[in-house]
C-alpha cells in the first residue's frame, strides 16, 4: 500500500478524527488578530450567535512567526474565547469565515479544572 493510500484509509481516517476531536466539556481557544477592530468584531460575533460564552481580548501582544518564508515580527490583538466543546466545529468555521488571516491560529486548549459556578454559567451562556 502506498503511503498516500495509507493515509486515506478509513482506519487512519478514524483515527486522525478522533485525535483532532475535542474532549467533552469546556475549552478555551485561542487565536490572535490584527487589530482591535478587528478582534472586537469577532469577539461580539462569536458571543452574541451563542457559540462562546466569553471571549477575553488581550494585548497588543507581539507575535515572532514565519510566514511564507519571511520572518515577521507583529502586535496582534490575543483573543481567548471560552465555550464548551459541542460548539467546537461551528464555533472554528465561524472563526475562519469571520477572520482576515489566510490561515488564522485557532488552538482549543482542554481546561483542567474549573470552578463548579463558572462551569455552570458557562454551559448556560453557550447555546
Amino acid at each position: 500500500m502506498r503511503q498516500e493510500d495509507y493515509d486515506r484509509s478509513e482506519p487512519v481516517a478514524a483515527l486522525r478524527h478522533a485525535l483532532m476531536a475535542p474532549l467533552p466539556g469546556p475549552l478555551v481557544i485561542l487565536t490572535t488578530c490584527p487589530d482591535e477592530a478587528t478582534a472586537s468584531r469577532i469577539a461580539r460575533d462569536l458571543v452574541e450567535s451563542g457559540l462562546a460564552a466569553c471571549v477575553s481580548r488581550l494585548g497588543p501582544v507581539h507575535s515572532t512567526y514565519r510566514w511564507q518564508g519571511a520572518l515577521q515580527d507583529e502586535p496582534e490583538v490575543l483573543l481567548v474565547i471560552k465555550t464548551v466543546s459541542a460548539r467546537y466545529p461551528e464555533l472554528e468555521m465561524r472563526l475562519k469565515s469571520l477572520h482576515p488571516y489566510e490561515v488564522p491560529e485557532i488552538i482549543a486548549l482542554p481546561v483542567a479544572a474549573i470552578a463548579a459556578g463558572y462551569l455552570s454559567w458557562l454551559e448556560g451562556a453557550v447555546v
